[in-house]
């Protein structure tokens, strides 16, 4: 494979002119970029704005080959089986009854198992919690400047923005450039495999099942507990639930059970009873009986607006966005986390045998991730809009 030719070929260097990345955002997309550029040799250093190790960032996720490949690429030889085998696509009548069973194998994985892999492989001391950006400069062209919050001073040959959705690189970069809502939510959950009724779980284990109806679907498959366990018993069922919420109503939805109003999401255990009673309400009268189930035996249901954001550059002189920062394509094309993984991989090979100077090694990059983000979101938002506004979509 040309790639693994490209990442064989790594050059050992003295780490004092090893050139230097400072990422921030200490998520998968910052991750996948740490990874792949120490595989290059650079110095990597990640910043994650929150003050404490990151936890479960939603649930199950669908794996891609572009981060088997960035595993690969990373040298990551030990990662252990990354999901759990889907043998076929079930989709259910309302009555429960099986519609349409189509046969294949995908994987399936979770945020969890991803976060813990790459984690491992960076280096505490090269891995800052509680670490705020409050501005970045370019004094001569050759080095890029961060300053945090707490005082801190970090020079680098780059700076990645990695930094999600609500990115603080983007805000700095292209202000007023924020996402927009869509007019659905996601609700998720996750309920470990013995704690579902035994019917049930026989129906939906290691299948990749949907329940369509108009204006709406369900969709639920099986993923590894959060310890990375893939044997039966451990693993969770994780599903995912599309529900049409108007602007006027978001805000409240998105307040949680202590009364903070929150941007985007409402984290397991936070979402308001009412919200949840009102759910469970709507399970019992929409959903195939076996999903309505599934909902039900979840103990601590979340939602996650669903959001679309693009921008028309990603190279600023030596900071750049990544990932959700700069594309957040709809989760219907399953391609979020794959999105990462190419951005970073491509950024890798682009440095690796760039014969240009940096900016115009960038600018190529910069073309093919723009190009890639904007197939990415025209994809999902025609899948989104097709299921939840049937109607306007045709």
């Amino acid at each position: 494979m040309q790639c693994e030719s490209i990442f064989n070929r790594r050059a050992d260097v003295n780490d004092n002119i090893k050139p230097r990345a400072i990422i921030v955002g200490g998520s998968l997309a910052g991750l996948f970029n740490a990874i792949m550029l120490r595989s290059i040799g650079w110095q990597v250093d990640i910043f994650e704005r929150t003050p404490h190790a990151l936890e479960s960032r939603g649930g199950g996720i669908v794996l891609q080959p572009e981060v088997e490949l960035a595993f690969e690429l990373a040298g990551l030889k030990d990662y252990p089986d990354l999901g759990v085998v889907s043998h076929e696509r079930l989709f259910l009548n309302d009555d429960g009854s099986i519609a349409q069973r189509m046969h294949g194998q995908q994987t399936l994985t979770s945020w969890p198992m991803l976060y813990n892999t790459m984690r491992n492989a960076i280096p505490d001391d090269n891995y800052h919690l509680n670490s705020r950006l409050v501005s970045v400069s370019e004094e001569d062209d050759s080095k890029v400047t961060a300053v945090f919050e707490d005082g801190r001073v970090v020079t680098g040959d780059l700076l990645i923005g990695a930094d999600g959705v609500n990115s603080t690189v983007r805000s700095l970069m292209l202000p007023g450039i924020t996402p927009d809502y869509a007019g659905y939510v996601a609700w998720r959950g996750l309920v470990k495999e013995g704690e579902l009724d035994p019917e049930v779980a026989e129906l939906l284990s290691q299948r990749f099942v949907f329940h369509q109806y108009p204006g709406s679907h369900i969709l639920q498959y099986l993923i590894p507990a959060p310890d990375g366990s893939t044997r039966a018993g451990d693993r969770y069922f994780n599903w995912v639930w599309y529900r049409n919420v108007s602007a006027d109503d978001l805000p409240k939805l998105l307040t949680d059970r202590t009364g903070r109003s929150r941007p985007t999401s409402v984290p397991p255990g936070l979402a308001k009873q009412e919200s949840v009673d009102e759910m469970h309400v709507a399970a019992k009268s929409q959903l195939a009986p076996q999903m309505a189930r599934l909902v039900l035996a979840t103990k601590e249901p979340f939602i996650q607006a669903i959001l679309d954001l693009s921008v028309n550059r990603m190279v600023f002189g030596r900071v750049i966005l990544t990932g959700d920062a700069a594309f957040v394509p709809r989760p219907h094309t399953a391609a979020s986390t794959s999105k990462a993984a190419a951005n970073a991989i491509d950024l890798a090979v682009a440095l690796r045998h760039g014969d240009e100077n940096l900016g115009t090694v960038l600018a190529h990059w910069e073309q093919r991730q723009i190009a890639l983000g904007e197939r990415l979101q025209s994809q999902g938002q025609m899948l989104g809009n097709r299921s939840q506004f049937p109607a306007s979509a045709q």
